[in-house]
């Protein structure tokens, strides 16, 4: 799946002169990595973010500490802000954020899967929460990658 949506990402931002960046916490850059996997990635993407940490999501993308105690990392508040930050930092036409729980393990309120996704242009920024389901880490992982992939196409299209 990623092999066919990537060079389709790649056509249409690069047809429109757009670049994209990514923030990035439970995928840990594997969204970056599947989107600079095709050549001529660097004419829509110069940066990605890898924002693991609370202190990183503040420091790098500017998530505000009150966000993140009020609501947690996993949550579509503090994903709003990271997609904001990193579009505003990279200079970018898009930028995509994800913060997940990716397993094991999880609570009630926040279980194994879950992971919440920003996706920020000129035109604003919209989220969305999917349970993705207690799949394991790496296929939450790469569920969630492919799931900001298309995120990032269907805003191209």
């Amino acid at each position: 799946m990623t092999r066919a949506v990537v060079p389709q990402i790649l056509k249409a931002a690069t047809g429109r002169g757009w670049t994209i960046t990514t923030a990035e916490s439970c995928t840990g850059g594997m969204v970056a990595a599947a989107l600079t996997d095709v050549s001529g990635a660097s004419e829509m993407f110069q940066r990605g973010f890898v924002t693991y940490s609370n202190a990183a999501k503040s420091d790098m993308l500017g998530v505000r500490p009150a966000t993140l105690e009020t609501y947690g990392a996993v949550s579509e508040p503090v994903v709003h802000e990271m997609a904001e930050g990193a579009r505003r930092a990279a200079g970018a036409d898009i930028a995509v954020a994800i913060s997940g729980i990716a397993g094991p393990g999880g609570s009630d309120t926040k279980p194994e899967g879950r992971v919440c996704y920003a996706i920020a242009t000129a035109a604003g920024v919209s989220t969305q929460t999917i349970d993705h389901g207690a799949l394991g880490r790496d296929a939450v992982r790469r569920a969630a990658r492919d799931y900001a992939l298309d995120m990032i196409l269907a805003v191209l299209r």
